[in-house]
């Protein structure tokens, strides 16, 4: 379900960062466009003529296999970054400084502003927490063991912090020069379009700048959305939805949900898509707890594959009751100060603190329980080895497999 939302939402912004370019090009005529859309469509002509226009530059490369995007990524990367700094240096130069929000006085003291302090770190890893679970759909084209290790625990974490600071200060220097403050790039841009629409210097770095924000959010489109939530539909019916299918299908969802609905309108619910993390954490908990203490790093490669009860991973009519009960009981502590918050009830209560701190709190609670009930309850053990092997049938499966294979292909023969 995020994955189409945030598809969708992905695809507005990308929208933006095509008017951006499209503005600097052709100038004040497409700047000032007309609208010819009513007040309750929720868009702009202009800006729904870009939303298309990206959507038909994203279609030729959701057709490109995961596995041949890494050249595009890396274009796209440094185009990412050179805006970033790009923005980050004309901000800081323009107003000979950071600006006077940085040095805005805190409205809050004392236990309330430490809670609100630990709610905005967690609310920081917590953006993060579906590239986390969703990992795996990239780390598996890999070429060696450790070939995310460097990215995980070096480049990502570092990227993230940068981003976040470089956004904090250009916010700071542009509400110095316009007396408006912008915490949305593309935004800033179109306001500093609309304000000087026939400068060429403008024209020129907006254009530039509209360049990296669209190759950003060309890259977030697929990285995130199209590929990842495409890969969890194959599992659906995998005889009829492969990767590619099931990004389209995620593509056509995002545009159904009439996302500039969502972007424009509805707080509530950014509110709620938001604070999902309260849902991944302890997700993320009971995948901590079950590889590397229950399984100790050790997965049997063939039974991951194995519909049936011969499978170690098979559990109990296919599912692991103590996944379910350690995710639980991470979540449900959670979702009276999470339900405050949605209805805009600021409270510094039990209930309410604890949903400030809920990526620590879920996850800790839901690697416990999930621990426990597997010492309480432990689950079939995996013995000896798993290799993949090739079947007769084009199957990957165990040995026990093939000699079943082999069975049925000698009294075929007899």
């Amino acid at each position: 379900m995020t994955g189409c939302v945030w598809m969708g939402v992905q695809m507005c912004w990308g929208g933006l960062a095509v008017r951006l370019v499209l503005n600097a090009i052709i100038g004040p005529k497409f700047v000032f466009m007309k609208n010819t859309l009513p007040t309750s469509a929720n868009i702009e002509t202009a800006n729904l003529i870009c939303f298309l226009i990206f959507i038909l530059a994203l279609l030729p490369l959701m057709m490109v296999p995961p596995e041949h995007l890494q050249l595009p990524f890396r274009i796209a990367f440094i185009m990412i970054t050179s805006t970033l700094f790009g923005m980050l240096i004309w901000s800081l130069v323009a107003a000979h400084g950071a600006g006077d929000l940085l040095a805005t006085s805190a409205t809050q003291h004392g236990s309330k502003l430490s809670w609100n302090m630990l709610y905005g770190m967690q609310s920081f890893v917590g953006g993060w927490l579906g590239g986390v679970l969703g990992q795996s759909d990239w780390t598996r084209y890999s070429q060696h063991k450790n070939g995310a290790l460097l990215g995980q625990s070096f480049a990502a974490p570092l990227t993230v912090c940068l981003t976040a600071i470089f956004g904090i200060l250009i916010t700071s220097a542009a509400s110095s020069l316009y007396g408006q403050v912008f915490w949305n790039p593309f935004l800033l841009l179109l306001f500093i379009q609309s304000n000087s629409a026939s400068d060429p210097a403008t024209r020129a770095g907006t254009f530039f700048a509209g360049l990296g924000l669209l190759a950003s959010q060309t890259s977030l489109c697929i990285v995130l959305n199209s590929v990842s939530s495409g890969m969890d539909l194959t599992t659906l019916a995998p005889q009829y939805i492969n990767i590619r299918r099931g990004s389209f299908i995620i593509l056509v969802i995002g545009v159904a949900i009439v996302p500039w609905n969502l972007v424009n309108t509805a707080s509530t619910f950014l509110t709620v898509l938001q604070g999902w993390s309260i849902f991944l954490a302890p997700m993320v908990g009971v995948l901590l707890a079950d590889y590397f203490a229950v399984r100790r790093r050790t997965l049997h490669l063939a039974d991951l594959y194995i519909g049936n009860s011969t499978s170690v991973y098979w559990y109990t009519v296919g599912f692991n009751f103590r996944a379910f009960v350690a995710w639980a009981m991470g979540l449900w502590p959670l979702l009276p100060g999470f339900v405050r918050t949605v209805r805009g009830i600021e409270e510094y209560s039990g209930w309410s603190n604890l949903v400030r701190l809920n990526i620590f709190f879920g996850l800790a609670v839901a690697f416990v329980v999930h621990l426990g009930l597997n010492f309480g309850f432990p689950t079939r053990e995996a013995r000896g080895d798993s290799p993949f092997v090739k079947t007769n049938g084009g199957l990957l499966g165990n040995d026990q497999q093939l000699k079943d294979e082999e069975q049925k292909a000698m009294a075929k023969a007899a």
